[in-house]
Order: structure tokens, then sequence, then C-alpha cells
């Protein structure tokens, strides 16, 4: 579930090793490619904490990052 503040969307994902949370962030990457939209990303083993906002609407939420956030859940 992603969670709202005025600055972004934020999610942590949880996964069972290192390597399936980096698969995943590998995934992700493509996906922000495809849309040019890149969110921020942190990884610690196998949690993986997203970012998204839109920095050319002053790091905003917008909804390229509605967006984004409903791609990301489909992977």
């Amino acid at each position: 579930m992603w969670k709202h503040s005025p600055n972004a969307l934020y999610q942590l994902f949880t996964f069972n090793n290192f390597s399936e949370a980096f698969a995943f962030i590998s995934k992700v990457a493509l996906l922000a490619e495809q849309n040019n939209h890149h969110p921020t990303i942190k990884n610690t083993y196998n949690k993986v904490e997203i970012w998204l906002s839109t920095h050319d609407a002053g790091n905003s939420v917008t909804q390229k990052d509605i967006q984004m956030a409903s791609a990301i859940d489909t992977l």
C-alpha cells in the first residue's frame, strides 16, 4: 500500500532475500525508463523502499506518480 505525503508516494517492499529484492529493482528500473519517470530507490538486503514524486512539479505528487505506482504494483 502506497503512503501518500505532500511530497511523495512511498512504499516498502520486502522480499525473501537480496537477489529477489535486486531483481525487483531491475524491473522497476526498466519500467522507469519506459515511462521517463525515475523514482528514488533504497535497498537494504531484502527490503526495497521507493519514493515517487515529480521533480518538474516542485517535488510534489502528480498523476504521473500515481500511474507509476500502479505500474510498479503489477510487477
